[in-house]
């Protein structure tokens, strides 16, 4: 919790305590998984030596997991009715007025429409700051998986090939951003609630080979 996550976040002027908020930068869960495991084909194919031995042994598939809450998202206006003189840039003050309620109904991007309930928030009346916490739920998170798959075949004592098969986000799960999406928490805005941007690439595929030594 903060009340501003940046050097020139606009802070209350009059009650700087209404600023407080989740910071910017607030991550609930974070959970990162990585792994790897040997694929015995040598031994459930009985491939203990020559030829059959070198193609079953040296199997093994590897990744990186990450399941992560989405960040905070910012609310705000892009008028000054607040007749505080700071309307746009970083420094503005201007919050919508929030009617409360549950804010994170529909929230799969998939499903079209708007990611929260827009119709709880309004334009602040003329000469006050809206009620509206600056950042108190958060957007879409992260689920993605990088998976490896490597055969390591020795060649000499000293002396191995690898061959690698990599794939970076191997579902093809579209990681939806709520940051990157323009006027996505700006009241009033022709992209109010609405996810419009991803992070990161759609599947990647890539083959290598590596001579160890």
């Amino acid at each position: 919790m903060d009340n501003a996550s940046g050097f020139q976040e606009g802070v209350n002027p009059f009650d700087p305590k209404l600023s407080i908020g989740l910071c910017i930068f607030d991550v609930t869960q974070n959970f990162v998984a990585s792994y790897e495991t040997q694929l015995p084909f040598d031994r459930a194919f009985h491939a203990t030596s020559g030829w059959a031995n070198k193609i079953a042994a040296g199997w093994s598939v590897s990744g990186i997991t990450s399941f992560v809450t989405g960040l905070p998202v910012t609310m705000s206006e892009s008028d000054d009715n607040s007749l505080t003189g700071t309307q746009g840039g970083e420094a503005q003050i201007d919050l919508p007025d929030f009617a409360g309620g549950k804010v994170l109904a529909t929230t799969n991007p998939r499903n079209g429409g708007t990611y929260f309930n827009t119709n709880l928030f309004s334009l602040e009346a003329l000469g006050t700051i809206g009620n509206s916490r600056r950042r108190f739920f958060h957007g879409p998170g992260l689920n993605n998986w990088n998976v490896a798959v490597l055969k390591n075949t020795a060649l000499t004592e000293s002396k191995t090939l690898q061959f690698r098969a990599e794939a970076f986000n191997v579902f093809n799960h579209a990681q939806f951003s709520a940051q990157n999406s323009s006027g996505f928490g700006t009241v009033a805005s022709s992209g109010f609630g609405v996810i419009s941007a991803t992070y990161g690439q759609p599947r990647v595929l890539q083959v290598a080979l590596k001579l160890l030594f």
